[in-house]
């Protein structure tokens, strides 16, 4: 039976005095991918920012292998093997892709261990290392996608978490990072994606919530919601 690392329970969280998830709640087991869907403005990516210290709980609970992480430094996070990808990316563009990919490894004091992660990182994403030495903003935006997701990937993480990692992208190359997505989780590193290309997403997703204004309104398994009608209806053109 696979053991729950993350769990949140009834999360309330927003900005100032505003409130802009209400009542969101899921679980992610070890080893799944497990992906959080909704449209914009329904509180995924502020539910994120709760669950990674960006922003702080107004109310709920959030768990990491039964541990409360709730207003938890994002470093702290990442020390206990929470690495996330940002939605837009957010590399820095005047320093190589090589650069960018030791920024992600900033906690790593070992230089054997350094080479070794770099090395692993540029097997899973061999186009990444034939930009090495490239500047990052003269990337293509699926270039720069790669880029960010093997950051992600440098720290060892043993969860993913995954801001819409499709977005801006042509269909060829959404399935291209979505390849790579398969591949990590593959590895046994844990993945969370929040996403708004639903029905990609549901073909490969072990399990899957749906946020609607700040509640978690639906979820079940990947097979399972892509023949759901509420959500056919509402995410994929149904």
């Amino acid at each position: 039976m696979s053991e729950k690392i993350i769990e949140v329970k009834h999360l309330r969280c927003g900005y100032g005095y505003v409130e802009v998830v209400h009542d969101v709640s899921f679980e992610v087991d070890e080893g799944q991918i497990i992906a959080i869907l909704g449209s914009n403005g329904s509180g995924k990516t502020s539910t994120l920012r709760a669950l990674t210290g960006t922003i702080k709980p107004m109310g709920g609970e959030i768990l990491y292998r039964g541990r409360s992480i709730a207003g938890m430094p994002t470093y702290k996070l990442a020390e206990m093997g929470i690495s996330m990808v940002p939605e837009g990316r957010h590399l820095f563009g005047d320093l190589s892709v090589q650069d960018n990919l030791l920024m992600g490894a900033y906690m790593i004091k070992d230089p054997a261990k350094l080479h070794a992660n770099l090395e692993e990182v540029y097997r899973l994403f061999p186009r990444v290392k034939e930009r090495a030495r490239q500047t990052a903003r003269t990337l293509s935006g699926g270039e720069q996608q790669m880029v960010a997701i093997a950051r992600g990937m440098m720290m060892n993480p043993k969860v993913l978490i995954l801001d819409e990692p499709s977005l801006g992208l042509m269909p060829k190359l959404v399935q291209e990072i979505f390849g790579f997505i398969k591949e990590i989780a593959a590895m046994g590193i844990t993945i969370l994606i929040v996403e708004q290309n639903a029905t990609e997403t549901l073909k490969f997703a072990d399990y899957a919530y749906v946020i609607q204004n700040g509640e978690t309104v639906i979820e079940g398994t990947g097979p399972e919601l892509l023949v759901n009608e509420d959500v056919k209806k509402a995410y994929l053109g149904g």
